[in-house]
């Protein structure tokens, strides 16, 4: 027998095939070529690489300035520009950061409930995990939403009555067989549908600057807002910047995933407040008004300037936005049951994959929950997604925190500055999440006359977070202890 060449470093894939080679004995019989030919080629599963990895966080983040529209109504231009530029260094850089360390450090399917568990143990894990998949009953259902929205803005009758329900059901069967495709094909197409509906607005920029330099209208940018408007404004703008760790939980499908993390998160924090700012500067320097500038008021603004065809572009965009955000986000999501089945506390179907490594099941299930979530019988409410998702993330700092001190010899590509700088990286967030506590403490679940508009938020997301302990201690906890007791015997 001669051995075939040995590797050489650098060697990859073939990239149409899939095929990586491994390089065996060549044996002289023509069956023995054969069966080596057949062992040779072992199927490799694509990476998502660094560009999809910051299209797939800027549509779990952002989507374009499609849901900002509101900042603007209560805060005026010089206040919503001011918001949006501050909040990126308070509230997402923070974030970043301790997302680009602990991901680099651990890059493990299941993101943030890994670092928490692993820092905090299984409990605190589960609490991670309970918080992140309850917040996204109230998160997901908005972005059908989107999408229908700006549908019936070509036609109302499109999405009246019982319409709208079944295209937001659409949404979410759509997307959950688009997931099946693999999180690498989920990174590519954000890429595309990004630069789609990013499009529009590049043209009303740039109309937006020369109405600015050529018409010299009156700019203005300070209007009367009341206290209540503009905490609705912070709110809304907090609301807007969150869910950086979302792209976490996809780090075994992320090529280089120690390198590509950190740069995606700065790059992509880069992205979603260029494309926040940008577009309010435009409205200010063609004169725009923003009285009563609410959401699905893009179309309009974007008509004034550049005319109906970029009105309509602008629709097309906010329906590519509903899709893509809530398409990049079951793929985030969908990971959390399948890392937490496989640690004993889900039941182990939610582990299942098919051919593409596409957790299947669980993709299944959480369609299936976000479809019957969409028609819940009360507001979903900003104050309590912020709520549930800040706690999450409150979790993550600490195990950023615990894991320097308890193994700082743990690897870690990228180091968020001394421990020190890691323990002041989460002040920022915890101090805007205690101002979202008292900002919403007013809100309610529905309106005064229903059955639950006597239902505080803030209490009802409480409710939703004591159920996590709960769960863990009648569930979770003994699954755990049968699978550990197992893994022991074996």
């Amino acid at each position: 027998m001669e051995p075939f060449p040995q590797p050489r470093v650098g060697d990859e894939p073939h990239e149409k095939s899939g095929l990586r080679p491994i390089f065996l004995f060549k044996q002289q019989s023509f069956i023995g070529r054969f069966t080596i030919v057949q062992l040779a080629l072992k199927p490799v599963r694509r990476k998502m690489r660094m560009l999809p990895l910051i299209a797939a966080t800027f549509f779990m983040v952002s989507g374009g300035p499609y849901a900002i529209e509101d900042i603007l109504g209560g805060a005026g231009f010089a206040r919503a520009v001011v918001i949006l530029l501050v909040l990126p260094f308070v509230w997402s850089l923070p974030t970043a950061l301790m997302i680009g360390e602990l991901a680099s450090a651990l890059p493990a399917e299941g993101g943030f409930y890994i670092w928490v568990r692993r820092a905090l143990g299984p409990f605190w894990g589960y609490q991670e995990g309970w918080l992140s998949l309850s917040a996204s009953i109230f998160d997901m259902a908005i972005y059908p939403a989107i999408f229908v929205l700006y549908l019936g803005k070509f036609n109302p009758a499109l999405t009246n009555d019982w319409k709208e329900y079944v295209w937001m059901v659409a949404v979410v069967v759509l997307c959950c067989a688009w997931n099946l495709r693999g999180a690498p094909a989920v990174g590519e197409d954000s890429v595309w549908l990004s630069a789609l509906l990013l499009a529009p607005f590049a043209i009303f920029v740039a109309l937006g600057v020369w109405h600015g330099v050529a018409r010299h209208p009156a700019v203005h940018w300070s209007q009367p807002a009341s206290e209540s408007a503009l905490s609705t404004a912070i709110l809304v703008a907090l609301w807007n910047y969150m869910g950086w760790d979302n792209a976490s939980t996809v780090a075994q499908e992320v090529e280089n995933p120690q390198r590509n993390y950190p740069r995606a998160m700065i790059l992509a924090t880069i992205v979603v407040a260029v494309t926040y700012v940008l577009p309010l500067l435009a409205m200010a320097l063609a004169g725009l008004s923003v009285e009563s500038f609410s959401t699905g008021d893009w179309m309009t603004a974007a008509a004034t300037i550049g005319g109906p065809l970029l009105g309509i572009a602008v629709v097309v965009g906010g329906m590519i936005t509903g899709v893509g955000m809530f398409n990049a986000l079951v793929m985030s999501y969908t990971r959390l049951p399948t890392a937490m089945a496989e640690d004993g506390m889900l039941p182990r179907v939610f582990a299942r994959r098919n051919g593409r490594g596409v957790p299947w099941v669980s993709v299944l299930a959480c369609g299936l929950a976000w479809a019957l979530a969409l028609k819940l019988p009360f507001e979903r409410l900003i104050s309590i997604d912020l709520i549930l998702y800040g706690t999450s993330l409150l979790l993550e700092f600490v195990a950023l925190v615990v894991l320097r001190i308890r193994e700082p010899r743990l690897e870690r590509p990228f180091r968020a500055g001394n421990l020190a700088f890691a323990c002041a990286l989460g002040v920022g967030p915890a101090a805007l999440i205690a101002y979202a506590l008292w900002a919403s403490r007013g809100d309610r679940l529905m309106q005064a006359n229903s059955t639950w508009g006597s239902v505080p938020a803030l209490l009802f997301a409480l409710c939703v977070g004591l159920l996590g302990p709960l769960l863990y201690w009648f569930t979770a906890a003994p699954r755990a202890r049968r699978l550990a007791a197992a893994q022991a015997t074996d």
